[in-house]
Parts: C-alpha cells; structure tokens; sequence
C-alpha cells in the first residue's frame, strides 16, 4: 500500500461556480467528502500539493487523512476533474473510509525481467500489454500499490494471463475471467510495396476478324 498523507482543509460555506473560482484564485480546488452514509462535506484543499500528489502517481489508490478543524478524517480520492482546455485541477471527491471500507480500485500492472525472456531480448519480440491495470475489490486499508511480473523465461507467442497476480489477503480481482494481460509477440515483418504490371490485352487479327463476322451476321 502506498504511504498516507495529510491534507490541511478549510471548510467550504458558500458553493457554485462563483466561490469555486473564488477559491482557485486564492490557490485552493474545491472538493467534497462523502460515503459512510453522512451529508457530503464541501471542503476546500491546497492547488500546489494536491495537484503534485495527483500527478505523483497512485492517487486514486492511496488513502489521505484530512485535516479540518481540529477533526481528522480518512479518505480515498475517487474522483478530480480537470479544465478540459488548460488541464488544471478543479475539483476533487473523497470518500470517507474506515477499516470496515470496501472499495473498488484500478491497480497498475509492472513487467519487469525483459532481458530475461528470450523471445524478447533472443528474437526480437516485443511485449504487448492488453491491461496496464486491473480492477480489484478490496479493504479500503489494504490496497495494494501494484502487482509485478515476471517476464523470466517468456517466449514469443507466450500469454501473462490474470491468474499469475499475486493477490494479497483480502483482495480479489472483480473479473472472475483468466483474462489475458500482455503477450509477447513477434518482430513486425517489413512492409515491401510490390506493384505487379498487369499483363497488356492484346487484341488479334483473328479476334477483330471474328467481331466483324458477328455484326455481318447481324444484318443478316
């Protein structure tokens, strides 16, 4: 499980587009805590730090503790929104969560040993990944930060299915398929453009002989 953060929050009282760009301008993203059936929690949280936990990677899988007013609360960030044109965070949803939380996350998949497979690094083969990450249901506190494969000993035409994942205790995957998760395939074979000349219609003697026959047996 990655490791745990603390966010300092302040309290939101006034909500909409106005106060939330209100909010931006003085460096804050508006955001809302709910689950555990309580009323949703308007809050308001750091642009900077956020935004840098954002793009650290893991954030939607790493519980956070909010800090507002004194009061301590767990959450597990299951939503943000970015400006569709300046790509900046505006908003984010947290969900409350204890050690009776249940969730459903996405947890990246990482190959590692390529120079161990021979139908990579002997013939050229490379690794073609079908799920980066897959969707495992799990206690909120025990989510795992990743699952790693071993390529050791792959050759080209070989599958990584799901079942090779090492599922930790209490954590299972929500498809029950043995999907396939990455193949190592051949080299792409170079393309060659061959145009081939399409034979000449010759037309003979005999052939123009035989079509006048034909319209003189018509006026007949």
């Amino acid at each position: 499980m990655s490791e745990t953060y603390t966010v300092k929050a302040e309290a939101r009282e006034k909500v909409g587009k106005g106060a939330a760009r209100h909010l931006r301008r003085n460096g804050m993203v508006p955001a809302v805590i709910y689950g555990d059936k309580q009323e949703p929690l308007p809050i308001a949280i750091p642009y900077k730090e956020t935004f840098l936990k954002l793009h650290a990677g893991g954030f939607k899988t790493t519980i956070a503790t909010i800090e507002l007013k004194g009061k301590k609360i767990k959450v597990l960030p299951k939503d943000f929104q970015l400006d569709p044109v300046k790509d900046f965070l505006i908003h984010v949803d947290f969900l409350r969560v204890s050690s009776k939380t249940v969730v459903t996350v996405n947890i990246a998949v990482h190959f590692e040993n390529e120079d161990e497979a021979p139908g990579i690094k002997a013939h050229d083969g490379s690794l073609n990944v079908a799920h980066h990450s897959v969707e495992v249901e799990c206690p909120a506190e025990s989510i795992p930060e990743a699952f790693t494969v071993d390529l050791t000993g792959l050759e080209i035409g070989d599958s990584i299915h799901a079942s090779v994942l090492k599922m930790p205790k209490g954590v299972s995957l929500t498809n029950e398929e043995d999907f396939v998760i990455a193949t190592i395939v051949p080299p792409m074979a170079e393309e060659v453009d061959e145009v081939e000349e399409a034979p000449e219609t010759e037309v003979t003697e005999q052939g123009d002989e035989t079509a006048e026959d034909a319209d003189k047996g018509d006026e007949k």
